[in-house]
Parts: structure tokens; C-alpha cells; sequence
């Protein structure tokens, strides 16, 4: 691990839309998170696969850190000492409720208007739009199938489902506004975890969903939430942002920008213990791996699309109902 904290990190998402550094959802509050910190790390996209679930890491000489491991990209930043911004907080149950109920019932609601309401809209933009046309429709439908999966949505309870939904966005988006009130972050003086979920997901919401959007709609009547999500954007987000780039692009989120990691003083560099940076090695063999593995993909996807639709054809009454429950889940 000492070695790991001596190299530069590296962030690897899904390329920059919508005037935002990634569209994804899930990369976005990684790229806050290691904002909030300080670290200086360099912005890799990867538009090869991108359904892949190993999707956003972080990686450092040879440590990983992949999002379908380990409670995902923060926590497993968390955990191997790399950065840590919620020590003050992961014991406050009102903290730990806000994050429950942002990692449930906002999710839930951005994953339901990305995949079903929105119809390809959004979605086409943030994932596909590289990939061959057959790929990347079968692809949208595969995952629409298996949201709808996931949140039991069938023929017969389509419309009681997502009442439920956007009741429960509405009832989490009021809790956080009295939470934050007239403050600038969403508990204490500093960010947290909390604030990089909650921002990635008010930015994906405002900026990547379509007017007719019922969740933007719902977002729009907090005006709190909204000052909140464009102030901290606009000092948190590089002040001249990406343009969609080849897959194997490498961009550095801290060059060319007063507004960038390295470049700010002061202010949180005390919240977590900051790598020092060596210069930057180059990653030819890396880069090698991954495009031997893109010459595979148009066969990897396809094999996959041929089990997809051999399992699509089937019955769907085995789905499971949504459940009409006020709880909040909370995540493991």
C-alpha cells in the first residue's frame, strides 16, 4: 500500500457528456470524492465496455480499486487508507440515514428515468454513442430488461411502481433540503461521501435528463438543493471540461486549470493523507492489454447478446414485486 499512495492515481470512468466529466452516474461521485480530498489524479476514459460493473476505479502503481467490489470505489478507498473524508461522520445516524436513503430511493429513481423513462434519450449519449448502432440498441434493451428486473417493475404494477418511486425521491429530496437548510455542505463544515452521491446525482439529473423529466421537475422545487449542486460544481468541476475523447485517451484533471486538484492551496488538503506524486510513468504496456482486448469485443458483446435473448424470450411472472415499503434499505 505505500507504494500505491506514491503514485499519481488514476480515475477511470466513461467519457465526459452533457458538460459534466463523465455522465455515468457511478463515476461522478468517485471524480467529487477525490475532489473534495485534494488528490491530484489523472481522468481516463474507457468507452470500450461500457457496461462493464468494474466501472469507475481507481488505480495506483498496483493497487485497484474496482466499483463491483468491496462496496464499490469510495469505500474501498476508505478502507485501504488511501482517503477517508467520513471519519467524523459514519457514526451519526442521521448522516448514515442520508446516505442510506440517496444510495436506495435516488438511485433507484435516476436508474428508472435513465433506463425506462427516458427512453434511450440520456443513456444513448452517456454509453453507446461509440459503439456500432446493433450493439449498442441490444445493449440498451438487455439493461432496461434487467432494471426492470430490479426494480420488479412488470406489465401489470408498471404504473403503482413508479408512483412509488418518484413519492420516495420526493420524500428523500425534502429531507436533504431541511438537512442542508442555508449551509454549504449537507453535514458539518466539509464534505463527505454524502455530498459526492448526493452532487453526482443532482448533476446527472438537472444536465443529462430531458425537460419533461418528472425527477428534474421534483429536484427543481428544492431551490436550496439546486444552489447547492451549481456552487459546489462550479468550484469542484474543471473550468474547461473535456470534449469526448478516443477510448485510450489520457487526461490529466489537474493540468491547464486555475480551478484544478494541484493547483488550490489550502482549504481541505488536511481531510485525508495526500500521495506524493511521482512524475508520470508511461503506460504503453497498459494500453497495449486493453487494445488486444478491444479487438475481442465485438465478439465478447455478441456472444453475450445471444444468451441475453435466449433468456429474454422467457416468461417474466417470476419477477418480483416491488415493495411498498417506507423503510430505508441500507446499504451494505
Amino acid at each position: 500500500m505505500e507504494e500505491s499512495r506514491q503514485e499519481k492515481l488514476t480515475l477511470v470512468t466513461t467519457k465526459p457528456c452533457f458538460g459534466l466529466p463523465t455522465g455515468c452516474p457511478n463515476c461522478l461521485p468517485v471524480y467529487f470524492y477525490l475532489k473534495f480530498a485534494r488528490l491530484p489524479f489523472n481522468l481516463y476514459f474507457h468507452s470500450t465496455f461500457p457496461d462493464s460493473d468494474q466501472i469507475p476505479y481507481v488505480e495506483s502503481g498496483s493497487y485497484v480499486a474496482y466499483n463491483n467490489e468491496n462496496g464499490g470505489v469510495i469505500n474501498c478507498l476508505r478502507k485501504d487508507g488511501i482517503v477517508d473524508l467520513d471519519s467524523d461522520f459514519d457514526t451519526i445516524p442521521e448522516w448514515i440515514s442520508m446516505k442510506a436513503m440517496i444510495g436506495s430511493w435516488l438511485v433507484d429513481a435516476l436508474v428508472y428515468e435513465l433506463w425506462i423513462a427516458s427512453e434511450k434519450t440520456s443513456v444513448q449519449k452517456i454509453y453507446f454513442s461509440d459503439l456500432p448502432w446493433p450493439i449498442g440498441t441490444i445493449l440498451y434493451f438487455k439493461k432496461n430488461h434487467a432494471v426492470k428486473s430490479h426494480l420488479g417493475i412488470t406489465n401489470e404494477n408498471a404504473e403503482r411502481i413508479e408512483t412509488e418511486i418518484y413519492r420516495r425521491a420526493n420524500i428523500a429530496y425534502g429531507a436533504l433540503s431541511t438537512q442542508l437548510g442555508e449551509d454549504s455542505f449537507l453535514f458539518g463544515e466539509r464534505p463527505s461521501s454524502l455530498d459526492a452521491l448526493f452532487l453526482g446525482h443532482a448533476l446527472i439529473s438537472l444536465q443529462a435528463l430531458p425537460e419533461a423529466s418528472v425527477l428534474k421537475s421534483k429536484l427543481l422545487n428544492f431551490s436550496n438543493l439546486v444552489k447547492y449542486t451549481e456552487k459546489l460544481s462550479t468550484e469542484f468541476i474543471d473550468t474547461a471540461p473535456q470534449s469526448a475523447v478516443p477510448a485510450w485517451s489520457r487526461v490529466s484533471a489537474s493540468e491547464g486549470n486555475s480551478s484544478s486538484s494541484t493547483s488550490k492551496q489550502g482549504g481541505f488538503s488536511n481531510w485525508s493523507s495526500k500521495p506524493k506524486s511521482k512524475p508520470k510513468k508511461e503506460r504503453s504496456e497498459e494500453e497495449k492489454k486493453f487494445k488486444r482486448r478491444a479487438k475481442y469485443f465485438l465478439a465478447a458483446q455478441l456472444v453475450s447478446v445471444l444468451v441475453f435473448l435466449s433468456l429474454f424470450g422467457g416468461s417474466d411472472k417470476g419477477e418480483a414485486e416491488y415493495e411498498d415499503d417506507d423503510g430505508i434499505e441500507y446499504l451494505e
